[in-house]
């Protein structure tokens, strides 16, 4: 078995789209090149299409996720303002740090993992804070939140949505859902390889950027001057040339199927391992009517794997069907699996073969 017959399962990257892959080897232009400059600029198009937003600011971060979630709360507050974060798993609590770091006060509303974010809760820890922040899709703990009863209730607070695992594969829209800021990685529904994080700034958030950030390369001011018309293009640095162009090329790929169909086919992938676990005798980790469809929470009761450890099981999968999943994370490590039905990935054929290599496996 070659790495190339690899599924991945996991809660990282997916299988890309294959069009996603043929553009990572197009000619290199330069990142000044007209070519590329309008090439970019169609990708925000599509970003755009795919957020569900008119924001003019709208583009991928040349990082990872991570640095998505930094440029969105580095640039909008710092010493003095208050952030009320929802925390129901890893990315919540990566919020709190990151928050506290601009030196701002950041407010955990703390959650049981499992559970989706209360929205009460997030409005009553503070009258009036600088911006709410909440992770749509939680990746750790495969738990959707409500981000749009969120947005309808905030006020003049800013509302910052963490869209790594959901862009791409279940609703989302950040215009109708009052969503003032919004990031996204490339590695899961988008169906691209990890190394940018799409972005998306409403006009009312950009009126209240910090005019000097505490990082440079994530300062967005040069860049909103620029699509609001008050600048020309500015040399802010050597843009990831082949890995926009493989952006570029998954966003084509996603909206030619519509993105209605993208998210049915996310879902149905989603329902089958669902419904294929329990089948095989395992439990759902997600509180029913918050399960996220492209990543699924797994619960292994005891005795399930007999004397086999649930580290063993995803090491067979890996070395002997070429399946990756993931195991969990922080209190529920060794205790639920997170199996990842995303982008290409997000077919049924592969949740196929990977319930029967675990009934294999689990005798």
């Amino acid at each position: 078995m070659t790495l190339t017959d690899r599924i991945l399962m996991g809660p990282g990257p997916c299988n890309p789209y294959p069009e996603a892959v043929a553009a990572l080897g197009r000619p290199m232009l330069g990142h000044l090149d007209p070519e590329f400059i309008a090439l970019l600029d169609e990708t925000s198009d599509r970003l755009r299409t795919v957020f569900e937003t008119s924001n003019a600011l709208t583009f991928p971060v040349s990082a990872t996720g991570s640095a998505g979630m930094e440029a969105a709360i580095v640039n909008f507050v710092g010493p003095g303002d208050t952030v009320v974060v929802g925390v129901n798993g890893v990315f919540g609590g990566r919020m709190v740090d990151v928050a506290q770091r601009t030196g701002a006060e950041a407010i955990a509303v703390e959650h049981e993992w499992g559970q989706p974010v209360d929205i009460q809760r997030m409005l009553d820890a503070h009258p009036a804070p600088a911006m709410y922040a909440m992770v749509h899709a939680e990746t750790s703990t495969g738990v959707r939140s409500d981000v749009a009863a969120m947005g309808a209730n905030k006020g003049d607070s800013l509302l910052l949505a963490d869209c790594v695992t959901s862009l791409g594969g279940v609703e989302l829209r950040v215009d109708d859902w009052n969503v003032d800021i919004a990031y996204s990685g490339t590695q899961k529904c988008l169906g691209v390889a990890p190394g940018l994080a799409p972005l998306t700034v409403s006009d009312r958030a950009i009126e209240r950027l910090i005019p000097v950030p505490q990082s440079w390369y994530l300062d967005l001011n040069m860049i909103a001057k620029y699509v609001t018309g008050g600048g020309a293009r500015a040399y802010h640095h050597t843009a990831p040339i082949s890995m926009i162009m493989s952006l570029h090329a998954g966003l084509g790929a996603l909206l030619d199927e519509g993105l209605d169909a993208a998210r049915a086919r996310h879902q149905a992938a989603g329902d089958a391992v669902k419904a294929g676990m329990s089948d095989l005798g395992f439990e759902l980790f997600a509180a029913e009517g918050s399960r996220l469809a492209p990543l699924s929470s797994i619960t292994i009761p005891d005795g399930r794997l007999g004397s086999v450890g649930e580290a063993e099981v995803r090491s067979r999968l890996l070395q002997e069907y070429g399946i990756e999943i993931g195991g969990g994370l922080g209190p529920v490590a060794g205790k639920v699996w997170r199996i990842g039905t995303m982008g290409h990935t997000a077919r049924q054929r592969n949740v196929t073969t990977l319930l029967a290599a675990l009934a294999d496996i689990l005798g």
